[in-house]
């Protein structure tokens, strides 16, 4: 006798009446029930991660404001094995070491700038046109300076413009050509703006640029948030809803305005035995009236279970149920 159980196993569904099998609908209608299975436990899965993203929200959030600032701090906190990598200049496959020159001019902007504590700044090789830096002086790995390979050269020596191979949009640039010569001239700084733009490097890594830029990112993001939240605090639009369903609830019948009392007394009266077992814990959780205490400051945002009670009492009193 073929069984039920085999006429699944070969994908039909069967009724089994009196130890007969009896055919149903092909594999199709099977089938049909299994993907309406995966689409519900799809959309479960999907509710299960939104109710936990509710429930911890606050800490996700405080976990990606930290993530975004550590990830934008990062080469700064170790700028010799990151930034100064990232931006030395190179030749021949070995490290370029900054010239005397260079050296010499580095130490005298700091001087001029009159950073206590020199040590926390140092400079090196860079490739590209104009110094750049990273780093936090107070902060043990300190702050990088790069200097460029054109502050070596002078109006009346532009070697170390002139012997470097420039590509621009693929083409070798002909420093004896009309606009070679141009672009030579624009690279050539005196020993004054050599100095001033040092300077502002070390102006902004000095006043904590690097900290003040990493940290727009999570301000902002936090921000949105608290924002949002102060923003339905202030309309109601926590409270109202709630008040709203409260009303609407009780309005249907005289026993169910009822009926929401003794819902909220026994809230209530719960809360307030919880409060009373479970020691300070239960004191800082929930209040002597039995609502509860918001964990912060932006948890203010539930309608007290005193005034939703109140609001079906007045309901009742007003005989509008």
């Amino acid at each position: 006798m073929t069984t039920a159980k085999s006429l699944y196993g070969q994908g039909l569904g069967a009724v089994l009446v009196r130890n007969i099998c009896y055919p149903l609908k092909s594999a199709p209608h099977n089938w049909h029930y299994k993907n309406n299975n995966k689409e519900h436990n799809m959309a479960s899965r999907f509710l299960k991660y939104s109710a936990l993203l509710q429930k911890y929200r606050t800490p996700l959030l405080i976990a990606s404001c930290g993530g975004v600032f550590t990830a934008n701090m990062f080469y700064h906190v170790f700028p010799d094995v990151t930034y100064r990598q990232l931006y030395q200049a190179w030749h021949q496959g070995e490290p370029v070491t900054l010239s005397e020159k260079l050296e010499d001019l580095f130490q005298q902007v700091i001087k001029d700038y009159g950073i206590s504590s020199p040590k926390n700044f140092s400079a090196f090789a860079s490739f590209g046109f104009h110094p750049v830096g990273a780093g936090v002086p107070w902060l043990p790995a300190g702050a990088q300076i790069g200097i460029p390979a054109n502050f070596n050269s002078t109006a009346d020596d532009p070697s170390g413009i002139t012997n470097r191979t420039i590509f621009i949009n693929g083409k070798t640039v002909d420093w004896s050509s009309d606009t070679g010569s141009a672009l030579k001239e624009s690279l050539v700084f005196s020993h004054e703006a050599q100095k001033f733009a040092i300077a502002r490097e070390v102006a902004r890594l000095q006043s904590g640029g690097p900290v003040m830029y990493a940290a727009v990112a999570p301000v902002c993001l936090g921000g949105v948030w608290v924002y949002s939240v102060a923003l339905k605090q202030m309309l109601g639009l926590y409270a109202k809803p709630a008040l709203f369903r409260d009303r609407r609830a009780a309005g249907v019948s005289r026993d169910y305005a009822k009926g929401g009392v003794e819902f909220y007394d026994k809230i209530l009266s719960r809360n307030r035995t919880l409060r009373s077992l479970m020691g300070q814990k239960g004191e800082d959780m929930y209040a002597p009236s039995g609502n509860l205490f918001p964990a912060h400051l932006l948890q203010l945002k539930h309608t007290p279970y005193t005034s939703r009670r109140e609001g079906i009492l007045t309901l009742l009193k007003e005989e509008k149920v």
